[in-house]
């Protein structure tokens, strides 16, 4: 048989004493991670919200986009005028004027991913920046003519053909009603990637009810905070007062950005501020506004490509070599953007839209 083991006899093994280790106690973590992907701005899946429409929410959103364009209310300019017959200060009338249709790699990241976000630029504009780095697009009426339906049919070629990311609406402000029938046509013709709305924030309350239940992203531009400098440079009043309802009621919309796993924006807020020469205390004020009055978990871009366009440095008519909007002909410095970045780290912002490190794609 197989012997047993024992241990009898055998002395007890006594392990030699180990000195006693003082581990460094772990840093406190801050109230935020530093992840965007991170619950609760993480979804396993997304349904854009305008696939959740019922068939009646829908036919009631066709009939108040067809009263819109009766009677034009649409942005704060208020024109008023019936857009079946003649046109307002935007110049556009019942159906929609396209200069691009294409995917787009110049947007956000985590907009654009590797496909590409599919961008739908419109021609016309409710404002006149003198600045406007879009400006043969915004001030000019060049493009093709698009109905709503037709409009539609480009959306669903952008998804399949494309396979971008998104649909997104540059400038749209001023072809709301349209904009809204071409996402309810998409939907009923296969559409199903979500609907980026991305404006300069002069948007009236009336427009963003009508596109309540179709936007999954609003991609609102800041500009500017001093009414004096809306009147000079944007060529409207108030500015910054509509900017502040309007991105108030986005975000009672859609709420923060989310993300899924693939690091693609699917719903929420993302509020880009391009800082412009000489007005970094204005950026200063908007981003504190934004933490205080809208959420700290705002994703923000804070932009530096500002370079003179459109009016800017012009000669100024019968002055000699004087040049119109001196102040701003120049590139932004790094002080003037330093100086609103770090107010808004001050303000308690930290979900920021960071340049990509390499070449390729950054989440």
């Amino acid at each position: 048989m197989r012997p047993s083991l024992s241990l009898r006899g055998v002395p007890p093994f006594h392990s030699p004493r180990l000195p006693t280790l003082s581990l460094p106690r772990s840093p406190i973590l801050p109230t935020h991670r530093n992840l965007h992907l991170a619950p609760p701005f993480l979804l396993d899946t997304y349904t854009p919200r305008y696939q959740l429409l019922s068939s009646i929410d829908a036919a009631r959103k066709r009939s108040l986009a067809y009263s819109h364009l009766s009677n034009c209310n649409l942005c704060p300019r208020l024109c008023s005028v019936n857009r079946f017959k003649t046109t307002g200060h935007c110049l556009i009338g019942s159906n929609v004027l396209v200069n691009t249709i294409a995917p787009h790699f110049g947007e956000e990241p985590c907009l654009q991913g590797h496909n590409g976000s599919g961008s739908v630029f419109f021609s016309g504009c409710n404002l006149r920046c003198v600045f406007c780095q879009n400006h043969d697009i915004a001030h000019q009426r060049n493009g093709m003519e698009l109905s709503p339906e037709e409009l539609a049919e480009w959306m669903v070629k952008l998804q399949d053909v494309g396979g971008v990311h998104n649909i997104n609406m540059v400038t749209p402000e001023h072809v709301v009603p349209q904009v809204a029938l071409a996402i309810l046509a998409a939907r009923d013709m296969g559409l199903k990637v979500p609907i980026v709305y991305n404006t300069s924030a002069f948007d009236s309350m009336a427009s963003l009810e009508l596109m309540d239940g179709l936007v999954d992203i609003y991609l609102p531009d800041f500009k500017v905070w001093n009414d004096s400098t809306s009147k000079r440079l944007l060529k409207a009043d108030n500015y910054a007062e509509h900017a502040r309802e309007s991105i108030r009621e986005m975000y009672r919309q859609v709420g923060d950005l989310c993300f899924t796993g693939d690091g693609i924006a699917r719903k929420g807020v993302l509020v880009r501020h391009l800082v412009m020469p000489g007005k970094e205390e204005e950026g200063v004020e908007i981003v504190r506004w934004l933490s205080g009055s809208v959420s700290k978990d705002t994703f923000v871009h804070i932009m530096e490509q500002f370079h003179p366009r459109a009016h800017v440095g012009k000669k100024r008519r019968g002055s000699g070599e004087e040049k119109r909007y001196a102040d701003i002909n120049r590139a932004v410095n790094e002080d003037e953007m330093s100086v609103v970045v770090k107010a808004a780290k001050e303000a308690g912002l930290w979900r920021f839209q960071e340049a990509a490190r390499h070449d390729g794609f950054n989440i």
